[in-house]
């Protein structure tokens, strides 16, 4: 186990997804163990806290471990189960800091638990996404799609 602290709302989550958040953080912020308790639970949650308090990865780890559980239980269909809207500035940080840093990790942690690997599938929808990319979603559908208020329509 990491270097960091297992609080309740850490433990609930899936080993590979657990090992790595300690390993890539000193532990959650406040934000994110109320949260994950919250969403944990089943409840609709809306996370309000100050800039920089972990809100984005609150909301993408719970919905990441669940699509790690679906994959290694074999489960994991190809459809989209995620849509997060974010403001256009937003999405390329979004995008890296929140989706595919944790991806790549958790992957990596999969294979260090000798499990089996999970790939998640993310895709980023603006107005200006092409034709062709539109398509090839409708093909092999992202597992998780972000996209802006004004594209919410796909």
């Amino acid at each position: 186990m990491a270097e960091a602290t297992l609080t309740p709302a850490l433990s609930t989550f899936h080993p590979a997804v657990r090992e790595w958040f300690l390993g890539s953080f000193p532990g959650p912020t406040e934000a994110q163990q109320r949260a994950w308790a919250e969403i944990a639970a089943g409840r609709n949650t809306l996370v309000l806290a100050p800039t920089g308090s972990g809100k984005t990865l609150a909301a993408f780890l719970a919905a990441i471990d669940g699509l790690v559980r679906q994959g290694v239980e074999g489960r994991l269909s190809d459809e989209t189960q995620v849509v997060y809207v974010s403001p256009l500035k937003a999405l390329s940080n979004d995008i890296h800091c929140n989706l595919e840093a944790p991806l790549a990790g958790i992957r990596a942690a999969l294979q260090e638990l000798g499990m089996p690997d999970v790939e998640i599938r993310t895709w980023v929808r603006t107005g200006d996404t092409p034709a062709g990319e539109r398509d090839r979603m409708r093909k092999c559908p992202p597992h998780i799609v972000v996209t802006t208020p004004e594209s919410l329509y796909i």
